[in-house]
């Protein structure tokens, strides 16, 4: 009985390039792993100096920056974890962790000892930010079963195909 699959060249390369992507799949997922470890060891030890900062004499200066700086790795993890789950970066909390980034380090340092320069370039940063974010909502969502890359994909293979 004739199988064309076993005629067909194509076939073996597309085999073989499913189990490699698969392979670096597996490799970026383990890889993502071991900086969700990494990130989650890194809060359990931030937690701790947050906790030995609150001994007296009160640092609320200090205090408030590592509740920040905590607030920023959490976010980070999201990220991580979101990315594990779905494969793909969030945007919306990478413009999330971008702005509590940016409100921490005027924050820290003070609004009144920053140069009018930085706190003018850090608003208009800080409000692309919060356009991006808003803009977000009416961007159509590319991974719910809508492809782009894919339909192109699709569209210039049968062009080369015809």
């Amino acid at each position: 009985m004739y199988n064309p699959a076993e005629n067909n060249p194509n076939s073996m390369y597309d085999i073989n390039r499913e189990r490699v992507v698969r392979s670096l799949e597996f490799i970026q997922d383990a890889i993502i792993i071991c900086l969700c470890i990494g990130l989650f060891s890194f809060m359990v030890l931030e937690v701790k100096d947050m906790f030995l900062s609150l001994l007296p004499p009160l640092q609320f200066h200090s205090v408030t920056a590592d509740i920040l700086f905590l607030l920023i790795l959490v976010e980070l993890f999201r990220l991580l974890i979101i990315y594990l789950q779905e494969h793909r970066v969030s945007i919306g909390v990478a413009v999330e962790v971008s702005i509590v980034s940016a409100l921490r380090e005027v924050i820290v340092q003070g609004v009144l000892e920053i140069n009018w320069i930085q706190v003018l370039a850090t608003c208009t940063f800080l409000l692309v930010l919060g356009v991006l974010l808003i803009l977000r909502v009416w961007l159509p969502p590319t991974f719910e079963g809508i492809n782009p890359e894919q339909a192109l994909s699709k569209r210039h293979f049968n062009r080369i195909k015809s």
